[in-house]
C-alpha cells in the first residue's frame, strides 16, 4: 500500500509539474529574480532533472553522484526542457512501479568523491523529503518567477488567485 500511495501522489503531482512547465514561454526562460538566482531556464532545468534521480533513490541502495548520468539539454528552449521533463517522468514512474513497501524502509544514502553526502536514512524519507517535498519546493519558486514576468500560472490545487478574485 505504501509504494501503492506514492505512485498516487508522483502522477498526480508529475501531472501539475507538467503543467506548469508548459506555462513557460520562451520568453521568460532568461530571467533571473537576483544576482544569486538561477534563471527560469536553470529552474526548470533542475526540477525536470529531480524526475532523473527516482532511479538512483529507488533502485539500490546507494546513489553514486560519480556515475550518475545528466540530461544535458539545450536550455534555451521550452521544448527541450519539456522533453527532458518527460524522459525523466517515465524513468521515474518505472522505478516506482519496481519498489515494494519493504523496500521503503531499507537505508539509502547519497554519496560523491567516496563521502556520504546524504543519509544514512529510510529510503521513505529520501522520497518523501529529497526528491517529492523538494520539487514541490521548486515549483513554487516557479510560480514565483512566472508572475514576476507577468505570465499566467496555471491552478495547480483549483483556481489560481487571479481568476478566483477578478
Amino acid at each position: 500500500m505504501l509504494v501503492k500511495s506514492l505512485l498516487g501522489e508522483f502522477l498526480q503531482e508529475a501531472e501539475n509539474t507538467r503543467k506548469l512547465l508548459k506555462a513557460i514561454p520562451n520568453s521568460a526562460l532568461d530571467f533571473i529574480p537576483a544576482t544569486h538566482s538561477w534563471t527560469t531556464a536553470q529552474l526548470a532545468s533542475h526540477i525536470a532533472e529531480i524526475y532523473d534521480w527516482y532511479p538512483g533513490t529507488f533502485q539500490g541502495n546507494e546513489f553514486s553522484l560519480d556515475t550518475y548520468k545528466r540530461d544535458e539539454v539545450d536550455i534555451s528552449e521550452i521544448g527541450n526542457l519539456l522533453g527532458k521533463f518527460e524522459r525523466a517522468f517515465n524513468r521515474a514512474k518505472e522505478s516506482i512501479e519496481s519498489a515494494t513497501d519493504e523496500s521503503m524502509f531499507e537505508d539509502w544514502k547519497m554519496t560523491a568523491g567516496g563521502k556520504i553526502l546524504l543519509g544514512p536514512m529510510p529510503r521513505i524519507q529520501v522520497v518523501r523529503g529529497f526528491l517529492m517535498n523538494h520539487i514541490y519546493h521548486h515549483r513554487g519558486e516557479m510560480i514565483v518567477y512566472l508572475r514576476a514576468t507577468g505570465n499566467k500560472v496555471p491552478g495547480l490545487y483549483g483556481p489560481v488567485y487571479e481568476e478566483s478574485f477578478r
